[in-house]
């Protein structure tokens, strides 16, 4: 249940996320999908074991009541955060001159510190236990909604309802908010 519930979340909050753009940048400069989807394979199970784990440590910090309404508020924050379109911030297209696969490890660590998918790990992990499935889920949910901009390119990207997708996503964090709002964490 809870691999199920993290790979939904991350894979709808991700489709038209600055990350999917990135996944689409890199696919059209290296040409090069299985080492491309490689490096985002390992940048996010970097990412989001560092996510789940500070998402772990945060719920043992507070008490329930106080985690169940920071998680509640947090879920809704990303809910409406969902809704607004992620553009690249740097779209000169300046990406380091090492190989695909190194080059998308590097840049999809940091393109996702501090995004809404890495939020929402440290939120599932808070809320959900054992924090390696939050992980694999979320991990899966990236593969999920990235893998096919990188192997179908543009093509694909230029079709995606990310309007219509974000708003899907918009309304699971909703869900979730409310979720743990009336019954809590337990």
């Amino acid at each position: 249940m809870t691999a199920a519930v993290s790979t939904g979340t991350v894979a709808l909050a991700e489709i038209g996320d600055k990350t999917q753009l990135l996944a689409l940048l890199l696919a059209a400069r290296f040409r090069k999908p299985w080492p491309i989807v490689a490096g985002i394979l390992v940048a996010t199970l970097l990412n989001h074991a560092l996510a789940a784990w500070f998402g772990t440590l945060v719920a043992q910090w507070l008490n329930p009541q106080v985690l169940r309404w920071v998680v509640a508020i947090s879920f809704l924050a990303v809910a409406v955060w969902t809704l607004k379109p992620d553009k690249l911030d740097d779209e000169d297209g300046a990406l380091p001159a090492r190989g695909a696969f190194v080059a998308t490890t590097i840049a999809f660590f940091l393109a996702e510190i501090g995004d809404k998918t890495q939020v929402a790990t440290v939120l599932l992990a808070a809320r959900y236990q054992p924090f390696w499935e939050v992980v694999a889920g979320t991990t899966l949910g990236m593969l999920v909604a990235n893998v096919p901009v990188v192997l179908l390119g543009s093509r694909l990207a230029d079709r995606l309802p990310l309007k219509t997708a974000r708003t899907v996503a918009a309304i699971v964090f909703l869900a979730l908010a409310a979720w743990v709002g009336l019954r809590g964490l337990g």
